[in-house]
């Protein structure tokens, strides 16, 4: 039998398929009990662990848990001790927000020696883990795998949006491995470690601290459409049964946290379930859009939700803006100009957003709050205004996202001391210029295309 290192070196990650599932997986014959969760004895001399993601008395529809079977139960390691956060915060108080429209370039690759926990650096976010609403946003960088240390994130679940460089995240509950244009989701308090196939990796993290990311309600969409259910993949078991002295980091209460373990936490040989991480390739979302007039709401390209206390107000929105056809005739076709209640936070994985003609760059970001006016640059609505909509115009290699919330997106310090933050972002708007001819009118459309 391979060592528990070979076999996370070498295995090829395999996946259960399917969103919300309660599945049942063993990396050995009969680990898992039968008719029972917690028997007086579990086979293998295992020991049983429930992993709840939510209350137990939550409602069944919405109750989250998986039971473990483990060499070692959780509980099995030395004292915390807090470390230094470097720049992962989760305070948003130390600096006023400003209605100013914000935008960063991509962070460079590290040079020292930088793992996932160690590159982890906060752009912003609101509410907080202990009143279990909000999130926080990261961008993560490294430039090799995580060494004798593991990393659960106890304030919340953590949705990874890779950018450059894949990622190797072995997890408690199997091995996940994802790259640019997949997104991966670890649930809060999940044990992981993260390794790097590639030379280097950059990326995007919401940290959710509120309702478990869920699929959206398709209401008259119907029964298929945007993210299709079974396109989510959960790793199958996998353990590691290895003794050392390793690191276990924790986040918590806004702080990184350390304590010392003798083992590999990563080792559960079974478990069942609907607590889990999963993985999802962004390419096969089925988006929908207008095939008459009128750009529709961003909201119709909606992936993923954390749900509030307000319905139809969402915690936050995980948005993509993929390749797709606009077919819409006599109509100005990319995203309008708008002010909004909710705040957005955008990225870019590869290619061009369709409503910046520059300066927004593959690993950038954006940061549009609470009512800030924004919309398409100068070069971009002039174009549009002029193109042929008589025929349909397909948007190629793209692929952006957002993070939307319902709060005020609060920056952190080191996000506006940045040099990467862009010093004149208002001058995307600069050059729009006045088209006012009250004595000619424009033809207004009648409904239907000419």
């Amino acid at each position: 039998m391979k060592s528990a290192a070979e076999q996370t070196a070498d295995t090829t990650p395999r996946y259960l398929s399917g969103f919300g599932n309660h599945f049942a997986t063993e990396a050995l014959p009969g680990a898992l009990p039968e008719g029972r969760n917690s028997p007086q004895r579990c086979a293998y001399g295992l020991y049983a662990e429930q992993f709840s993601g939510t209350a137990f008395t939550a409602p069944r529809h919405a109750n989250r848990r998986s039971w473990l079977y483990r060499i070692r139960p959780a509980a099995s390691h030395g004292e915390f001790r807090k470390l230094r956060a470097g720049r992962l915060e989760t305070r948003f108080d130390e600096v006023d927000p400003s209605p100013n429209r914000l935008r960063w370039s991509a962070p460079p690759l590290p040079r020292a020696p930088t793992d996932f926990i160690d590159g982890l650096a906060t752009v912003g976010g609101n509410g907080s883990p202990d009143a279990n609403t909000g999130c926080a946003i990261h961008w993560y960088v490294a430039n090799r795998s995580m060494r004798g240390r593991f990393f659960y994130d106890a304030d919340g679940e953590l949705l990874i949006v890779p950018q450059s460089g894949r990622l190797r995240i072995a997890t408690e509950l199997g091995l996940l491995e994802v790259a640019p244009l997949e997104i991966a989701v670890i649930p809060r308090g999940l044990r992981f470690r993260v390794e790097l196939p590639d030379a280097g990796a950059r990326g995007y993290i919401c940290e959710n601290f509120g309702a478990p990311f869920r699929l959206p309600d398709l209401g008259p969409i119907g029964s298929n459409g945007l993210a299709n259910p079974r396109d989510f993949l959960t790793p199958v078991a996998g353990y590691e049964d290895r003794k050392g002295r390793f690191e276990l980091v924790a986040k918590f209460a806004g702080a990184l946290w350390a304590a010392p373990i003798d083992h590999s936490p990563l080792d559960v040989v079974a478990w069942h379930g609907n607590n889990a991480p999963y993985k999802y390739e962004l390419t096969r979302f089925n988006t929908m859009g207008s095939v008459s007039f009128d750009h529709p709401d961003p909201s119709i390209f909606l992936v993923l939700q954390s749900v509030s206390d307000t319905a139809g107000v969402d915690n936050v929105d995980f948005v993509i803006f993929p390749p797709r056809w606009l077919s819409m005739r006599d109509t100005f076709r990319p995203p309008w100009f708008h002010r909004n209640v909710a705040s957005e936070f955008m990225g870019l994985i590869e290619g061009v957003y369709d409503a910046k003609a520059e300066g927004f760059e593959p690993g950038g970001a954006s940061l549009h709050n609470c009512m800030s006016g924004h919309g398409p640059d100068a070069a971009t609505f002039e174009k549009a205004i002029l193109a042929d909509t008589s025929k349909p115009a397909y948007v190629g290699k793209t692929m952006a996202f957002m993070f939307e919330t319902r709060a005020l997106i609060r920056p952190t310090r080191h996000a506006l001391k940045s040099p990467l933050l862009q010093a004149d972002y208002d001058a995307a708007w600069r050059g729009l210029k006045s088209h006012f001819t009250p004595s000619a009118p424009v033809a207004r459309g009648r409904g239907r295309a000419k």
